[in-house]
């Protein structure tokens, strides 16, 4: 398969696309002959950014704003049909960073409700208006973005709670999708961005490692991430029809290491029937779990 116009003729949406890794996605689909258009919240960087993609040969237009605003993200949808022809391809990039030494015990309801419109209510809502399209087309394919940080290990509170509910909203939209010819996947990226450089970010990917949550070697990933462009093939091929068979799956795509999360399944612990038995006690339930 030959790959230089893997996209041709392919309508693509890139929300956080005016910078880091969204920049480099938005800027590898045009190359490889979508017609893209580049949303960032900032109409001057956007515009920037879709001018360079067009300067270099590609096809892109730049859209502003905030997808977490419904009416935004609709019509951000309908820009790409009525320019491209569809909306074919749907990659959500956009995001924020935790606010500095951001905790449970102190966070406000105001920095928790913006972290989680960022990464979480700005998927929904380009997802939600994407996939009609992409169903009434025949199909298409999503691909989200999340975080080691859904795991926990770098603490935080909305950052980390909006990138696990990304995966779940994902996983979800794949299983239902699947029969409709949508695919949806998740891509977990390491680079090099404004969001992980500067004396910040470094105090804190040390300071995390001191406190026991963050090992040796992913302390040093951390500090010496690749650049942008080094991520984006792996958006591009969940987005390609060399795809066509993956959905629901969450990737790790970080310099040129390649990874995926197995789907979580539990472990056993202990069981007895109901109808013949009586509900665990404390002490057998502490047991069980201290095996």
């Amino acid at each position: 398969m030959d790959d230089s116009r893997l996209f041709e003729g392919k309508g693509a949406v890139v929300v956080g696309g005016s910078r880091g890794i969204g920049a480099a996605v938005a800027a590898l689909l045009a190359q490889l002959g979508a017609g893209v258009v580049v949303n960032g919240r900032a109409a001057d960087v956007a515009a920037s950014t879709a001018e360079a993609i067009r300067g270099s040969g590609g096809s892109a237009i730049a859209f502003a704003g905030s997808p977490a605003d419904a009416d935004l993200a609709e019509a951000l949808m309908d820009v790409c049909a009525d320019e491209f022809g569809h909306v074919d391809v749907l990659v959500n990039c956009a995001g924020t960073a935790e606010p500095a030494n951001s905790s449970i015990l102190d966070i406000s309801t105001e920095d928790w409700q913006d972290l989680i419109d960022a990464h979480l209510t700005t998927v929904f809502n380009t997802c939600r208006f994407a996939a009609r399209r992409m169903v009434a087309h025949g199909g298409g394919a999503i691909v989200n973005t999340s975080s080691f940080a859904f795991l926990g290990d770098y603490g935080g509170t909305g950052y980390p709670a909006g990138k696990g509910a990304v995966n779940s909203l994902t996983m979800a939209i794949a299983a239902e999708l699947r029969d409709r010819n949508v695919r949806a996947n998740v891509v977990c990226p390491g680079a090099r961005t404004r969001l992980s450089t500067g004396p910040e970010y470094e105090r804190h990917i040390r300071d995390l490692h001191e406190r026991g949550l963050l090992d040796e070697a992913t302390m040093r990933g951390s500090l010496d991430a690749a650049p942008p462009e080094y991520v984006a093939p792996a958006y591009a091929y969940l987005a390609s029809e060399r795809a066509a068979e993956v959905t629901g799956r969450i990737f790790v795509a970080a310099g040129n290491f390649l990874g995926s999360f197995d789907r979580p399944t539990p472990s056993f612990l202990g069981y007895r029937g109901h109808s013949d038995a009586p509900p665990w006690t404390i002490a057998e339930v502490a047991s069980l779990v201290s095996r």
